[in-house]
């Protein structure tokens, strides 16, 4: 439940966030007067629960953009504090600087060594702007193929979280590299000889998700969304008009069932009602659920059957018509 009704709420998950406001208000209250109010508040947490069903089981994809960039979605750094332990961070990608758009390092996964990276937004303004929004520069994916070229290296699985509006599309970033950074990534995940594991756990925007996104298994978290471009950005080049981004979010098809019902992921990982921002822990323990699944399986097979199922797995997506 959330701890009071400030914040980056959204429109439409407000009455849930006043109810349960009224719900601590009045325990409060009962507490120095001593007034016995567990009849009242049983009847308002159950309208809460039927309250949040209702809302959330009917989300327009426009709605679900919004739950995927919220300001108070679990992290990166979030996931890994909930999920791994002995985590170890690594910097730097040995040819210009530390991007802070990207975080990652050695890591253990119920006892099995790991590698894990991805995107990380910050939590408030200061924050975004020190990680760039999660936008990362050339350097930050030199990084991050750097430390899965380390682990393929000790043999250890690589896991994945991305969350991005997009690589970053500053000049500086055009100038050292940026899309053969993240073509070079590309390349080099489709070749790994390890295991690799990815969650898109929020925004999955164009080829800054890519870059880390070429993986044996993509999840989605249920409110995450995957996409070559924001619903703005779309919407400004087909209508030429930013503000019918809603129209456009429901014509990508950029949701996670919308992924999964056209084979572009693997599965969908569910997240409490409300919303993953709501808890971070239950968000992160199914999350860590579904690692676990997914590594048991990939774990046992040989070099060989891991790149050809994987080479196997990219050329089967898509559809074409060819004509002579």
């Amino acid at each position: 439940m959330p701890e009071t009704t400030k914040g980056p709420w959204l429109d439409f998950e407000r009455p849930i966030v006043e109810l349960e406001e009224r719900i601590r208000t009045l325990e409060a209250s009962a507490a120095v007067g001593g007034v016995d109010v567990a009849d009242e508040v049983a009847h308002l947490r159950r309208k809460a629960v039927r309250l949040s069903d209702d809302i959330f089981s009917k989300l327009e994809p426009w709605q679900r953009v919004q739950l995927a960039r919220h300001g108070r979605r679990p992290t990166t750094l979030d996931l890994i504090e909930r999920i791994f332990t002995q985590f170890v961070p690594l910097h730097g990608d040995r040819q210009f600087r530390d991007d802070p758009a990207i975080v990652g390092g050695l890591a253990r996964l119920e006892g099995r060594p790991v590698l894990v990276l991805g995107h990380q937004k910050g939590r408030d303004t200061r924050s975004n702007v020190q990680r760039n929004f999660g936008m990362a520069h050339p350097e930050g994916y030199r990084k991050a193929l750097r430390l899965m070229t380390l682990a393929e290296r000790f043999e250890r699985p690589i896991i994945t979280f991305i969350d991005t509006p997009g690589a970053y599309p500053g000049l500086g970033a055009e100038e050292r590299g940026q899309a053969e950074a993240i073509a070079h990534n590309l390349r080099a995940m489709a070749a790994l000889r390890v295991p690799t594991v990815a969650v898109v756990t929020g925004e999955g925007g164009s080829g800054g998700a890519l870059a880390l996104g070429v993986a044996d298994r993509i999840y989605m978290l249920e409110n995450a969304v995957y996409s070559v471009i924001s619903p703005e950005g779309c919407a400004a080049i087909l209508w030429r008009d930013a503000a019918k981004a809603p129209d456009a979010a429901k014509a990508m098809r950029l949701t996670a069932a919308d992924a999964f019902r056209h084979t572009l992921i693997d599965g969908i990982v569910g997240e409490p009602v409300g919303g993953a921002h709501r808890d971070h822990a239950a968000a992160a323990l199914a999350v860590k659920a579904q690692l676990l699944d997914a590594l048991a399986e990939l774990v046992a097979l040989d070099q060989k059957t891991l790149r050809e199922r994987r080479l196997a797995k990219y050329l089967a997506m898509g559809e074409w018509t060819e004509r002579r």
